[in-house]
């Protein structure tokens, strides 16, 4: 027997069922939709998030180190203009000293006795150095008497050691700012010896400079072995 018609109202019944279903079923869609959406948005808010945390610390990172160089920069100039200011000062005071040096040896050759006896054993110095048979000895215009007779005794001196004899020329052409000494020239002229106070006095401040400064100032920690 085939079934029978629904009526309008079985109609209705069976739509409204249908609507209602479709309806449950799209909410159910809805809510998935929404909670797959929220999980989505979580993860990529999260992953933004961090991207930009990462980022403001790269930031925060470089401008640190930054500062850091830039502190350590800053440390360095100061040490390094405290240092130079320490060594200018060192430099002053050695200079002082040799100034005081300098202005003691112009007075050395007021002493006649002293004097002579320096420029004799210059003189022979000279002529050890050189062994020719004749000399030319350079002096200030003031020196000449005591040193033609320093000269005199030196060719003396100089015959006892060396069993040779030699003859010497006085020149007074050293300038009269020298402080006195002697230049001993060879007879081609090639060869000067450099006897004078003022050369003396200059080889004798580069050779007791590193000791001079460190009995002022120590030991340069900065340096392992020292001259």
């Amino acid at each position: 027997m085939p079934p029978r018609p629904m009526n309008d109202e079985e109609v209705l019944s069976e739509m409204n069922k249908m609507v209602a279903f479709i309806k449950q079923e799209a909410l159910e869609k809805a809510r998935e939709i929404k909670v797959k959406a929220d999980e989505e948005f979580a993860i990529e808010k999260a992953k933004l998030v961090k991207q930009e945390q990462q980022a403001i610390d790269a930031q925060f990172e470089k401008k640190r180190k930054g500062a850091e160089v830039a502190q350590k920069i800053a440390q360095s100039n100061l040490t390094n203009k405290s240092r130079l200011k320490l060594l200018q000062r060192r430099e002053e005071q050695l200079q002082e000293l040799f100034s005081i040096a300098r202005t003691s040896i112009l007075t050395f050759a007021e002493d006649e006795g002293r004097y002579s006896q320096l420029l004799e054993g210059a003189v022979v110095q000279g002529f050890l150095q050189l062994m020719e048979t004749n000399v030319v000895l350079h002096v200030r215009e003031q020196d000449a008497d005591i040193a033609q007779k320093a000269g005199e005794a030196a060719v003396d001196s100089y015959a006892q050691i060396s069993g040779r004899e030699v003859s010497f020329e006085l020149e007074t052409t050293l300038s009269k700012d020298c402080a006195g000494g002697v230049k001993i020239v060879s007879s081609s002229r090639r060869i000067t010896i450099d006897n004078t106070l003022d050369e003396r006095l200059r080889l004798l401040e580069d050779k007791m400079l590193p000791e001079i400064r460190r009995d002022l100032f120590g030991p340069n920690e900065n340096r392992k072995f020292y001259t």
